[in-house]
């Protein structure tokens, strides 16, 4: 059997969730079978509750091509839009689930819908204790705002302008390499067998890496842009 293996990292929950990059590695890992062909992996960093989710989408792309499956660790790693169940359903692409792998496209729809409706109270509730606390008085927002807090947050938004969604998510994936212990150099070696290339169209080295390293206290964005190669 052909899969396509698809990770979903949460930037703000993944420590907490248990469910790292390496942790719903190695779920898949000890899934497969010595027989199974495993082609290109990809790796989302997103939150579960965006609809744009590009390598969700090559992935699906990539397995439909190759008549494969699409893999994925735990279900809750694709369940939680129903846009994209349905564009999953669409598109003819089959999944398995190590977790559950008698799911399909229908109790996917179910639970995923189901998610939706829940998230669509919670915002509901929020929204109108948010309301019942201003009716009582209460000044909601953020006070005590300085020039300089204001200034900086500018900044930020102008570093987040210049910055494209491939470079947020290949710094984001240094950082979870790092976390597990990860060489500069080996790093690199990880984003070019995945298809990621510098601005200018050359492969990662360890230079390269650190510069996009969210750790370094100072990184030259505008040197080491990144884009995802074509891999369809």
């Amino acid at each position: 059997m052909k899969y396509v293996p698809y990770y979903r990292v949460s930037t703000a929950g993944q420590g907490k969730s248990g469910l790292g990059l390496a942790a719903q590695q190695e779920i898949v890992k000890r899934f497969l079978k010595a027989d199974d062909e495993v082609l290109t992996e990809f790796i989302e960093v997103e939150s579960g509750k965006r609809a744009d989710r590009p390598q969700l989408a090559a992935a699906m792309a990539l397995a439909k091509q190759h008549k494969a499956r699409l893999l994925i660790a735990k279900l809750d790693r694709l369940s939680r839009n129903v846009s994209f169940i349905f564009s999953l359903r669409n598109a003819e692409v089959d999944f398995v689930a190590c977790d559950i792998p008698d799911a399909n496209t229908l109790t996917v729809g179910i639970m995923a819908v189901l998610a939706q409706h829940e998230r669509e109270l919670i915002g509901q509730r929020t929204r109108a204790a948010l309301a019942a606390k201003k009716a009582q008085g209460y000044k909601l927002g953020m006070p005590n705002i300085t020039p300089a807090v204001t200034q900086r947050g500018l900044e930020v938004r102008q570093h987040n302008a210049r910055t494209n969604q491939a470079n947020r998510q290949a710094a984001e994936l240094i950082r979870l390499y790092r976390l597990e212990g990860l060489t500069y150099q080996a790093i690199a070696q990880q984003l070019n067998r995945m298809g990621y290339r510098t601005r200018r169209g050359k492969e990662f080295f360890a230079t390269s890496v650190q510069r996009l390293d969210p750790s370094t206290p100072t990184k030259a964005w505008g040197e080491t842009d990144v884009i995802r190669t074509d891999l369809a």
